[in-house]
This record gives structure tokens, C-alpha cells and sequence, in this order.
């Protein structure tokens, strides 16, 4: 009996183990095939892999901070308003204080994350208490936010304000991101897998009107949902300042929408991945994938062979097949492993036995 059991706990190991790697490996030989095929090669260098894991920090942070609210049917357009507005504010505050001197880049990150958790708790407080639907409310906040981006800037670039030595060591160093990546990962995890607040956020999430008349509290586990959100969008913001060494805020009118669509297939992905082990860590290993295909597209863009548009393209593309395969699973397991043949030669071998007992009658 100890046997069986061993070897059947072995046998569910393999599988949530293949299961969990079986995208990220996907995407790492495709991208090795496309790089022999054009004589490229990503990650070649020190700067490389840490844009690399910078930008992963990105859209994995982006993926946690989408999800919370969209699992939860609360979809979110001010995220990419929230991450803007915490980077312009912080960067001003902090360049006031130190001049752009030693340890303005952690000074920055704590401000963006603390700014970026005031903004989630006023998107969250005004969605409880308009109780109008999230995603109008979400407009009204993106346009809101966007509006004080442009009155604290006038509408021009943040430049200076990030362009010293403390913040170019989040650009260059591949540690510091890996460390905020694993900061949020450990953080997002045991809020929402290990916590009462967790507990209750997934129980609203299954059965809402159930979870309420059980005595749950729907309306400050939002709120704080939203605060999450807010410190994970702050962070996002602060990241983005440091890769591209500035920030834009030219973002009137719903331009700062784009920065959530980033996050769109990193999350199906994740959930794909969770089902195996654990969604969080899912939602990670995808943004490690979208990180490394945005590194093959930086070389293929270098030799002339891809351009924005197309790179826009190519991921609505991988987007729709990915959706695809989610509501085709089994058919596509089946197409794989050969059993739809013999399906479809089952099939055939029933309507030719009803035929003939329809004839016999």
C-alpha cells in the first residue's frame, strides 16, 4: 500500500511539475529556434539580462495587480493612471528632498509604492461608495489621475528627476529587480493564500451573496484590494522610470490604458500555470516568458525584421490562439495525443451501426 502511495504521489508530482513548466519551456524553445533561424542571440550580455528581468518585474507586478480586481469581476482601467501618477509625484518629492543624490532610488520606490497605495484606497473608496459599476468608475479615476499627472507636470517629460546614478542602479543590476519581484511574490502569496483577508477575498470571489450572509465584509476586503493594487502599480511605475529614463506623461485621455494590456496574456497564462501549482507562482513563470519574447523582439528589431506594429500583432495573435486552446483544452490534448482519430473512427463506426439498424427495421 505504501508503494502505491508513493508512486502515485510521484506520478502527481511529475505531472503539476510538467504542467508548470511546460509553457515557460514552450516559449524558451520556440524563441531558441526563431534565434538559430536568424542568427540572433537574447540576453548575450549584462545590460541585456537586466533589462531582461526589469521588464519581467513589470509585467509580473502588472499581472498580480490586474488579476486581484478582475478575478473578483472588478475590472480595473486605472491601473496604468495609478503607476504614472505615483512616479511623476514620488520623482518630484524625492528630487525636493535629496537632489537626485545617494539613495534617491529606494526613497523614490517607498514614495511610489506609498502613493500608489493612497491612489488604489481612493479608487476603491469611491468604487464602495458610488456603487456604480467598477469599470465606469475606473474611467472616471484613470481620467482623474491623468489630469493631476498633467497639472503637476504641465504636460512635459519627467526627466532629470530620474536620471542619476541611485535610480541607474535598478536599470543595471539585475538583483534589485529580481529582489522587488520576489518582495511582491512573497507578498501577494501570503495575502491572499495565507491570511484571513485571503481567505475571504476568495470565498467573495466563488460565491458572493453566500460569502455575505456568512458575515464576511465585502466592502473593506474591496478597499483593500484596491490598495493592493495601488502599491503594486506604484511599483510598476517606478520600474518603468527606471528602464526607459523618464517617464512620460503625456497620458490625457486614456493614455495610460495601454500599460494594463501588457498584462492580459501573462495572466491567462499564469492561470493556465496555476492550475498545476500555484496561480501566483504561474503568473510569475509568464512573465518571465512575455520577458523573454520582448527580448527577441528587441533583436529582431535590430536587423530590421520586426516593428512595433508587428510585435503588437504577433501578441494579440498569441493572445487569440491562447484563448483558443483554453476553450478547446481537451480537444487539443486529444488532437496531441492522437485520441481524437480514434474518436472521430468511433463515431464513424456508430452512425454506420445506426444506419444499418435504421435499414434492418
Amino acid at each position: 500500500m505504501g508503494n502505491l502511495i508513493n508512486k502515485h504521489q510521484l506520478k502527481n508530482f511529475g505531472v503539476r511539475t510538467a504542467g508548470t513548466l511546460a509553457v515557460p519551456a514552450l516559449f524558451v524553445v520556440v524563441i531558441f529556434i526563431i534565434c538559430a533561424a536568424q542568427g540572433v542571440m537574447v540576453l548575450t550580455s549584462s545590460s541585456l539580462f537586466a533589462d531582461f528581468v526589469c521588464y519581467a518585474a513589470i509585467v509580473t507586478l502588472t499581472t498580480f495587480a490586474l488579476s486581484i480586481n478582475l478575478g473578483s469581476g472588478r475590472f480595473d482601467f486605472s491601473l496604468g493612471s495609478m503607476a504614472t501618477l505615483s512616479a511623476v509625484a514620488s520623482a518630484q518629492l524625492t528630487y525636493s528632498m535629496l537632489g537626485g543624490g545617494a539613495g534617491s532610488g529606494i526613497v523614490m520606490l517607498v514614495f511610489s509604492v506609498l502613493i500608489g497605495a493612497v491612489a488604489g484606497a481612493f479608487s476603491g473608496g469611491l468604487y464602495v461608495i458610488l456603487r456604480i459599476p467598477p469599470i465606469i468608475t475606473s474611467l472616471g479615476v484613470a481620467l482623474i489621475f491623468e489630469g493631476i499627472t498633467f497639472v503637476l507636470t504641465n504636460g512635459t517629460y519627467i526627466m532629470s528627476e530620474v536620471q542619476n546614478d541611485s535610480m541607474t542602479l535598478f536599470r543595471t543590476q539585475w538583483y534589485l529587480p529580481a529582489v522587488i519581484i520576489l518582495v511582491a511574490l512573497a507578498a501577494v502569496y501570503f495575502l491572499f493564500d495565507r491570511t484571513k483577508f485571503g481567505y475571504d477575498y476568495k470565498a467573495l470571489k466563488e460565491g458572493q451573496k453566500v460569502s455575505i450572509n456568512t458575515g464576511i465584509r465585502e466592502v473593506p476586503n474591496a478597499v483593500w484590494c484596491y490598495v493592493i493594487c495601488g502599491a503594486l502599480m506604484g511599483t510598476v511605475g517606478f520600474l518603468q522610470a527606471a528602464r526607459n529614463t523618464y517617464i512620460s506623461t503625456n497620458v490625457l485621455n486614456f493614455g495610460s490604458i495601454s500599460v494594463m494590456f501588457t498584462a492580459f496574456l501573462p495572466m491567462f497564462i499564469g492561470g493556465f500555470i496555476g492550475r498545476f501549482s500555484n496561480d501566483k507562482v504561474g503568473y510569475l513563470l509568464a512573465g518571465l516568458s512575455m520577458s523573454l519574447l520582448n527580448s527577441l523582439f528587441a533583436q529582431l528589431s535590430l536587423i530590421g525584421i520586426i516593428d512595433s506594429s508587428s510585435r503588437a500583432i504577433v501578441e494579440a495573435v498569441l493572445l487569440v490562439l491562447f484563448l483558443i486552446f483554453l476553450n478547446n483544452e481537451q480537444t487539443c490534448r486529444d488532437l496531441v495525443t492522437g485520441r481524437i482519430f480514434k474518436k472521430w473512427a468511433e463515431a464513424a463506426r456508430e452512425r454506420k451501426a445506426a444506419k444499418h439498424s435504421r435499414e434492418d427495421k
